[in-house]
């Protein structure tokens, strides 16, 4: 059976080419008084970024809502946004604050850094952090980035990873150095895998090893004990992290362990309201840093009034309502994490019923599938990568998945893919939980009633693997 072709979808799942030439015409509109066609396209563009990609998390997810608008049916499991409502107290407090006008201080309004401070003594025991150490931003990714930006050595990356953080290391001219994961390790670093880094390398005295935990794409999360052992070679070694810890308040059993705990000296700890408090569109996060890493930390802050200049004010006092942690907001927190993991739950358990390797998400929104048990079937039509196998199964059952390489840095023809188990009406869902109760757990019918998108997604996806193993 012949795979459809589909290109405008996705060329920009594995990374759509934005050269010099389609630079100039974005720019040019096709005529200019200045003929820009006549200009030599690659000079106006470094060499190194003549291949650049947009996120191709983001583009997917356009195209995706431009074919849902038209009318198709597509089951959308690509594409990591919280499908839950914001709390409506924050809401309240962004009316009360929209008159809120003023250029507000770098580093955020120092009640909002002192809210950081208290929310994380709450959440994570970390009773030592200073609203000094605290820079607030427009979103977490671009707190990573100027980070990025003003830091002078190599980066550690593990793969699989988040789609963003090799990118951003390209564009700010960073050597990274790769460190494979395991589905054996629950994809995990290990103490082991960054010794062997280390020996097996000529890394630059400096080094910055980036952390997602929870982790994104795999919903994997450490344990205390795990992060101590890490840390332990980290610090040996003298590397900085950048603990990424956007998904925590969305762990399962609300046990999130931060590396922060076992490695102050050298954890730099970033987070914000896009996941948990379901305000990705609010673009507000933080990093708070280490006394011990103050020439990084102002850097940042000297980066940050050249660029953005400060978050946005309404944003920053409406935080106030979601970084307080009252009861109401640890209830819809609650509410959250627990739909969450009753969706993750019945798709680890569809697809294993097929055969489809997974490991268990402990937080968050994903997983990450491995189909191997297709390659044979799918080597007969001519299949050989990941993306060739998300072009088929979009093609032939409506479903999208966002392939582990490249976007994730897994290898072409592995057969590992994120799936996003977030597609439904969180309002709804949530509304259900809340009349149900916190002690009654959630069933498989719950997320049958409330969360039927994605229910229905993950059925039509086993039925395609079938098809598949049937064919063979």
């Amino acid at each position: 059976m012949a795979v459809r072709k589909l290109p405008n979808l996705w060329q920009v799942c594995t990374g759509l080419r934005f050269g010099a030439r389609n630079f100039v015409s974005l720019l040019s509109g096709g005529s200019h008084s200045l003929r820009m066609e006549e200009m030599e396209h690659s000079s106006l563009l470094r060499p190194d970024l003549a291949n650049y990609c947009p996120a191709s998390n983001l583009m997917l997810n356009e195209k995706i809502r431009n074919l849902r608008k038209a009318g198709e049916k597509v089951y959308h499991l690509a594409f990591g946004q919280s499908p839950f409502p914001i709390y409506e107290g924050a809401t309240k407090a962004l009316c009360q604050h929209a008159g809120e006008n003023a250029y507000l201080p770098v580093a955020g309004i120092p009640e909002l850094r002192q809210a950081i401070c208290d929310f994380h003594r709450k959440t994570d025991d970390l009773p030592d952090l200073d609203p000094e150490q605290v820079v607030v931003g427009p979103g977490s990714k671009e707190l990573i980035y100027l980070l990025l930006e003003v830091f002078n050595g190599d980066v550690l990356l593990l793969s699989p990873s988040w789609t963003t953080y090799k990118p951003q290391c390209h564009l700010t001219r960073h050597r990274v150095v790769m460190m494979s994961t395991s589905m054996d390790d629950e994809w995990r670093l290990t103490p082991q895998l960054l010794e062997e880094t280390i020996q097996t390398n000529d890394l630059h005295k400096n080094k910055l090893l980036i952390l997602c935990n929870p982790d994104n794409p795999t919903g994997t999360c450490y344990s205390q004990q795990q992060l101590k052992l890490i840390s332990t070679t980290l610090r040996k070694h003298g590397i900085i992290v950048l603990s990424d810890e956007i998904y925590a308040r969305l762990h399962y059993t609300d046990s999130h362990a931060t590396i922060a705990k076992h490695y102050p000296e050298g954890t730099i700890l970033c987070s914000g309201l896009s996941k948990w408090a379901s305000a990705g569109g609010w673009r507000l996060g933080y990093c708070v840093y280490p006394r011990e890493l103050d020439p990084l930390k102002s850097a940042v802050k000297s980066a940050a009034s050249h660029t953005y200049s400060c978050a946005s004010a309404p944003i920053q006092y409406a935080a106030l309502a979601l970084l307080s942690y009252s009861e109401e907001v640890q209830e819809y927190r609650a509410h959250c994490s627990r739909i969450l993991h009753a969706v993750g739950t019945y798709s680890c358990q569809e697809l294993r019923a097929v055969g489809v390797k997974v490991v268990q998400p402990t937080s968050g929104y994903y997983i990450l599938p491995n189909f191997e048990i297709l390659r044979e079937s799918l080597s007969k039509r001519g299949i050989t990568t990941c993306t060739q196998m998300c072009e088929a199964l979009f093609a032939e059952a409506r479903v999208v998945l966002m392939a582990g390489g490249p976007a994730f840095l897994r290898p072409l023809n592995e057969f590992t893919t994120r799936l996003c188990f977030i597609d439904f009406d969180g309002t709804h869902a949530l509304k259900a939980s809340k009349k149900i109760g916190l002690d009654v757990p959630l069933s498989e019918e719950f997320v049958k009633e409330y969360c039927q998108q994605t229910y229905d997604g993950i059925q039509a996806l086993k039925r395609w693997v079938l098809t598949q193993l049937e064919a063979d």
